[in-house]
């Protein structure tokens, strides 16, 4: 009986968990992602430029297609490097664990860690761009290091002149839970480096604007703030 009953418990959560994930994925599907939305005005925001990519295994269109490879064969967009977060750019790399910069052996592009010798994209790094482009899926919490990978990257771009464009993604809490204190100044990090509730109820874009247009969250000059370029292509369909 025990096993029974085990097995019993194990199908309900099982339905359960599917009956969530239908529901994700019947909701998720009216909904227009940012990279499927810069196809949709034709890359405008990207046309003759250098492009940088800063993406992972979620950067994928509605077609499931990489933003990598939607990237490569867009229309007078140069596609000529990679920026990975931690676990990298193809999500293969251990948690925690820093990631060397490599030429990519899909694309022979050079792929820059930025959870390396570095959390920051160098001067020489963003030198080689003119924007760089973030799709990159958060999860809604504080603590995801790729919101701090983003705020990382925003400052260095802001500092050396290079224009970010950051593809809007959902909330997968649903955007309208916030929970949880801000995080105190003094204990700011990697793993909490915005002053935001831990769960925060933002997109990733909504983020970016927030750090765009609220003095202090970016750790460069108020002038460099106020002059940095921010582009977020939004989704159709979120409200």
């Amino acid at each position: 009986m025990k096993g029974a009953g085990q097995m019993d418990l194990k199908a309900f959560f099982i339905g359960v968990i599917l009956l969530a994930c239908s529901g994700t994925l019947t909701g998720a599907a009216k909904i227009g992602l940012g990279i499927d939305h810069l196809e949709r005005i034709k890359f405008g925001v990207l046309q003759g430029k250098r492009v940088g990519l800063l993406t992972h295994p979620a950067g994928r269109n509605a077609a499931g297609e990489s933003s990598v490879e939607v990237l490569r064969r867009a229309p007078n967009v140069r596609l000529v490097a990679l920026f990975g977060p931690e676990h990298g750019i193809y999500g293969d790399e251990k948690a925690a664990v820093p990631v060397d910069d490599k030429i990519d052996a899909r694309t022979r592009l050079p792929v820059f860690s930025l959870y390396g010798k570095y959390r920051k994209p160098t001067k020489q790094m963003l030198g080689r761009i003119d924007v760089l482009v973030i799709d990159l899926q958060d999860v809604g919490v504080r603590c995801y290091t790729y919101v701090s990978c983003m705020r990382y990257a925003m400052e260095a771009c802001f500092e050396n002149g290079v224009e970010v464009v950051v593809l809007d993604r959902p909330n997968p809490l649903g955007g309208v839970l916030v929970d949880g204190p801000p995080m105190d100044k003094k204990w700011m990090s990697y793993v909490g480096a915005f002053q935001i509730p831990f769960v925060h109820g933002l997109t990733i874009g909504e983020l970016a604007l927030y750090a765009k247009k609220t003095p202090g969250v970016l750790k460069v000059e108020e002038k460099l703030r106020r002059g940095g370029k921010l582009a977020v292509v939004p989704m159709l369909g979120w409200k």
